[in-house]
């Protein structure tokens, strides 16, 4: 299952259109400090996708990558003064296989905040 909050299609929505984008929103795997994570990226739809429609936002993932994840779910979290910043979260029912990778020892030090 693929679902989008209601704030999220909103903030997707709003972004598309101010910046004139006619795209679909795909959910993907981005590798980082951490290993791997779902995050967000631009695309259009492909035949083994499964697609969602968020107030006219079409959001798509790979069937394959949604079933290894289960339920994915993405939100929109607004800053709350502690330093925050406002942005959107990709979530899974099942976590991403984590990898070895290393950031040079910036998480340790403490450049990956989070609040």
């Amino acid at each position: 299952m693929l679902e989008v909050t209601e704030m999220a299609g909103q903030k997707l929505k709003a972004y598309l259109e101010e910046n004139k984008i006619e795209s679909a929103v795909r959910v993907a795997v981005m590798n980082g400090c951490g290993g791997p994570s779902l995050g967000l990226a631009l695309d259009e739809a492909k035949a083994m996708d499964t697609m969602t429609d968020q107030g006219g936002v079409q959001v798509i993932i790979a069937n394959e990558l949604l079933e290894q994840c289960g339920e994915v779910r993405i939100d929109f979290t607004e800053g709350s003064g502690c330093g925050c910043k406002s942005g959107f979260s990709v979530t899974s029912s099942i976590p991403l296989a984590s990898s070895d990778g290393n950031c040079g020892g910036a998480c340790a030090s403490g450049n990956c905040d989070s609040c």
